[in-house]
Order: C-alpha cells, then structure tokens, then sequence
C-alpha cells in the first residue's frame, strides 16, 4: 500500500481536504512550515488544499525548491484529486476516510479536536489501530509525518454486509433472492 519514499524528479501530490467544513486548523497545519519541509523530505512535490468553508488562506508557492502550494474552496468531486494523490491528508469525515481507503491510498486523518461529542476520532483511531492509516491531530501532524512509514500500513477491505442483510429480511418475513 506504501508509496515510494524516493526523491526522483517525478510529480508526487499531497492532497488535504477539509471536506464541505470548516477546519481552519488543519489548513494552518498543512500550510506551517515544519509541515511543508516534512512533506518535501518526504519526496512530495506538490500539496493541493481543499480549504472547504475555511477563512485562513494558505501561501501559494510555485515549488522552486521546495512543496509547490496550491488551494481551492470546493469542487464538485474531489475524486480526481484523491486518485491522482500520492498521500492524502484528511479531516476525519466517514466519507472522505472510506473514499479515501477504497482507492488504496496513504492516509492521515486529521481529528477535529474543537468538534463537540466527537464520535469521527473513534473511526479514526480504529483505522489507525487497525494500521489502515495514520491519526494525528493538528498539533501532531508535523511529527506524524516524519515518522510514517506507508509501508507499514495495510491495505482496507471493506466487509461483506449481504450475510447481514438476508438475516433481516429473514427476520421481517422477506424471501430469500
């Protein structure tokens, strides 16, 4: 599942999306400099930022010498930006993490700290643990980065759930197909 840590010439893309919220501290995160040098370290050449609903703009760079930094609010599918990725760096929205997972990309999942009665980190940390991906925080991406190792993570298999479903069509009386 790991990407090629390599430093080659070739365009290696880090897409973070913030999804259709508001997660100013994210996009402060990914645009720090501590987190640009530890993607570029990394072998990345460019980080493309879907800033949602945000108000905190990043710095555009051209990447002479350094993360080519580019932003937009929102698209109409992020699918393309997900499958042309290297790494994805995401909020922690069910639907972005499993898009994300189904298409056997590197992720980190960024946890909304500030979100009330915030269920999205259990998923997170559960992925994390099951070593489908990488959890951090804003505060902790910077060292997050500098210690991945996408080798290490495991490919997500999503479960089969029509043994589920023909139970409770059973248990309501439906035939089986």
């Amino acid at each position: 599942m790991g990407d090629d840590e390599g430093n080659d010439k070739k365009k290696r893309v880090v897409f973070v999306t913030v999804g259709t919220t508001c997660f100013d501290a994210l996009v402060r995160a990914v645009d720090s400099n501590n987190v640009k040098q530890a993607l570029f370290a990394k072998g990345y050449t460019h980080l493309l930022i879907q800033m949602g609903r945000g108000s905190y703009l990043p710095t555009k760079s051209e990447g002479d010498g350094s993360l080519a930094v580019d932003y937009f609010t929102f698209s109409s599918s992020i699918a393309d930006h997900l499958r042309s990725a290297s790494l994805v760096i995401s909020h922690a929205g069910s639907g972005s993490i499993f898009e994300t997972l189904q298409l056997g990309k590197p992720l980190i999942v960024v946890v909304n700290e500030d979100l009330m009665d915030n269920h999205q980190s259990e998923l997170a940390e559960e992925l994390a643990d099951r070593k489908h991906l990488y959890c951090a925080s804003p505060q902790t991406l910077h060292q997050t980065i500098a210690n991945m190792d996408l080798s290490s993570l495991f490919p997500y298999s999503p479960g089969d759930a029509t043994p589920v479903a023909k139970h409770i069509n059973n248990l309501l009386g439906f035939p089986d197909d």
